[in-house]
């Protein structure tokens, strides 16, 4: 299945209107989104971005070390693709508590960059066009499954792993304020 996974055409930036399998990973790929407040700040940066129309999500999976999401860039904020926007934001958020409650966590992320003292995020995210329906179903199927992967054992089951889509599609109801069903981006 790994083969499938990312056989797929994929861009350098993000354009408007199209939907992706889009990865963000922690610098060095540290478990610094292990804490559920961290998890918390992403899932509020992403609702933020959908309640001012940039971007529409129809899957997620918020791991330790990094996210999934299938998602769809809809207008730029300002001048900033959503996806720069995303990890800015919560970049941001992350640093300021970081500074003020664990300060010894600090320096794992501190780099010799000009524009910057720290980095949370990787510069690489990974975005994967989805091109047609079995492409879509097949990256939300495999981001659903994450937490269940033998080195994570994050949940039983899909559905009981409270940081992903997956008891959206189970459910139908959408604890997080963020999602849209694919269906009705494929209908």
């Amino acid at each position: 299945m790994s083969d499938l996974l990312f056989t797929s055409k994929r861009k350098s930036a993000l354009q408007l209107g199209e939907v992706y399998f889009w990865t963000a990973t922690i610098k060095d790929w540290r478990h610094l989104l292990k804490p559920d407040k961290y998890k918390v700040m992403l899932a509020e940066v992403l609702r933020a971005l959908q309640q001012n129309n940039l971007i529409r999500v129809y899957g997620f999976v918020l791991m330790p070390n990094h996210v999934h999401l299938i998602w769809k860039p809809l207008n730029k904020n300002g001048k900033e693709m959503p996806s720069a926007s995303f990890i800015k934001a919560t970049a941001h958020l992350i640093l300021k508590d970081l500074k003020e409650n664990h300060p010894a966590v600090l320096p794992y992320f501190k780099v010799e960059e000009k524009e910057r003292e720290y980095r949370i995020w990787r510069r690489d995210s990974l975005a994967v066009l989805v091109y047609s329906r079995e492409m879509l179903e097949q990256k939300l199927h495999y981001l659903h499954q994450n937490p269940l992967q033998e080195h994570w054992q994050l949940a039983e089951s899909p559905e009981t792993y409270r940081w992903s889509s997956a008891c959206f599609y189970e459910t139908g109801v959408d604890a997080f304020g963020f999602l849209t069903h694919y269906q009705e981006r494929m209908s």
